[in-house]
C-alpha cells in the first residue's frame, strides 16, 4: 500500500496477535511486510473461529497488506534464506521466547553482522531480562502482575476478563510500532540500527498512568470502585429498563449540571462535585433509578441532543454503523486472502 512508510521493509516472524497487529499497522501505513510462516507450526490465529472463507476472520484481518513466505527455520537452507533476505529487509519483528532466534541461528547479533543498519524488535510477555523472561503468559496474566487488574471491575466481584486484549494490543503492538519508528528516526540521524526489547507486561504497567502516578508518588492504594474513574463516583455505566447500558462521564461541572437537569435531578448538582463518598453514592443510586426507568432507545434519543458526556454502550456491529465511526473511515474493505472483499477494522493513521 502507498503511504508514509513505503521505504520500510519488514520481515515478520510473529504469530497470534501482538506482533501481527503491529506489522499490520505498519503495512497500513505503507511498509512492505513479508510474513515468514512455519509450514509445520500452526498459528492459532489462523484456526481460531469464526471463519469467513478459508481463514479465520482474525487471521485475514491481521494479514492484510502482507506477503507470506513459508520457511522451516529448523532447516539450514531456510536459515540461509533469512540471512539473504535481511540484506534487503532491514527491520525484523519476532515474538519467540528469549533466545529462540539465537538457537535457530538468526538472532540479532548474527543478522546485525549481515546488515549493520538492522532494526530488530523482539516482543515477549515479560521482556528479554528478569526472572520471568522465560515464563509463559497471556494477556490476562500480564494485566494481573502489572497491577492493572487490581483496580478494575467491581469490589464484590473482582477484575473482569476484558473483551479486548489490552496488554497485547495497547501494550505490545502499539509500543512495538512506537519503538520501531523511533529506531527508524535514530537510524536516519546516526546510521545505526537498534535492538528493541518490548515487554507486554512493561507496557501494561505503564498503562496504569493516573492510578499508577497516585499509587507510586502519593502512596494511595488503588482498588476496584475506589477512585474517580473506576466506579468510585457517578462516572460509571447504568442499565436501562430493557437491559442495555449507558456510559455516564459527566465529570466537569457544566456536564454534570446538564446530566442532572436532563434526568430531573437538579437538586443533586452539588453531589456531582462533592468529594464525599456518601454524596457520590446517593447520586449514583438516583441516576441508576432514573436510567432504569426508560429504554435504551429512549435515553439514546434524549442524550443525542444533550452535550453531557453520556453515550450509549454499542455493540461492535452498532459501532460500525455509528455516523462518527463511518465518517472517520474506521471500517474498510480489504481482500480476505482469496480475492474476496471483507469488512475489517481500520486504523486511520492518515497524514494530512
Amino acid at each position: 500500500m502507498a503511504g508514509p512508510l513505503n521505504a520500510l521493509k519488514i520481515l515478520d516472524f510473529s504469530t497470534l496477535l501482538p506482533g501481527p497487529y503491529a506489522t499490520m499497522m505498519l503495512a497500513d501505513m505503507g511498509a512492505e511486510v513479508l510474513r515468514v510462516e512455519a509450514p509445520d507450526r500452526v498459528d492459532l490465529a489462523k484456526v481460531m473461529p469464526p471463519f469467513d472463507g478459508k481463514f479465520s476472520t482474525t487471521f485475514s484481518y491481521l494479514s492484510r497488506g502482507k506477503q507470506t513466505l513459508q520457511l522451516n527455520l529448523k532447516q539450514p537452507e531456510s536459515v540461509e534464506k533469512v540471512k539473504e533476505l535481511v540484506k534487503d529487509y532491514d527491520i525484523v519483528v519476532e515474538q519467540f521466547r528469549p533466545g529462540v532466534m539465537d538457537r535457530l541461528g538468526i538472532g540479532y547479533e548474527t543478522l546485525k553482522a549481515i546488515n549493520p543498519n538492522l532494526i530488530y524488535c523482539a516482543i515477549t510477555g515479560y521482556g528479554q531480562t528478569g526472572p520471568y523472561k522465560d515464563r509463559a503468559g497471556h494477556d490476562i496474566n500480564y494485566l494481573a502482575i502489572s497491577g492493572v487488574a487490581s483496580h478494575c471491575g467491581r469490589a464484590d466481584s473482582g477484575p473482569p476478563p476484558m473483551g479486548i486484549q489490552v496488554a497485547d494490543v495497547a501494550g505490545g503492538s502499539h509500543h512495538a510500532v512506537m519503538g520501531i519508528l523511533a529506531a527508524v528516526i535514530q537510524r536516519q540521524q546516526t546510521g545505526q540500527g537498534a535492538f528493541i526489547d518490548i515487554s507486554m507486561t512493561d507496557a501494561a504497567f505503564a498503562l496504569n498512568a493516573m492510578a499508577g502516578a497516585a499509587a507510586l508518588a502519593g502512596g494511595q492504594p488503588q482498588k476496584p470502585e475506589g477512585g474517580m474513574l473506576n466506579g468510585g463516583t457517578f462516572y460509571d455505566y447504568y442499565q436501562t429498563s430493557d437491559g442495555r447500558w449507558l456510559s455516564v462521564g459527566s465529570l466537569e461541572p457544566q456536564f454534570s449540571a446538564r446530566l442532572c437537569d436532563t434526568l430531573g435531578l437538579s437538586e443533586m448538582k452539588s453531589f456531582a462535585l462533592s468529594q464525599n463518598p456518601e454524596h457520590q453514592q446517593k447520586l449514583k443510586d438516583a441516576i441508576k433509578e432514573k436510567i432504569g426507568a426508560k429504554t435504551f432507545a429512549d435515553w439514546r434519543a434524549t442524550f443525542a441532543e444533550v452535550d453531557a458526556c453520556v453515550e450509549p454502550v454499542l455493540t461492535i456491529e452498532e459501532a460500525a454503523e455509528h455516523p462518527q465511526i463511518k465518517a472517520r473511515g474506521m471500517v474498510v474493505e480489504r481482500d480476505r486472502g482469496d480475492g474476496v472483499g471483507q469488512r475489517q477494522l481500520g486504523i486511520n493513521l492518515s497524514l494530512r
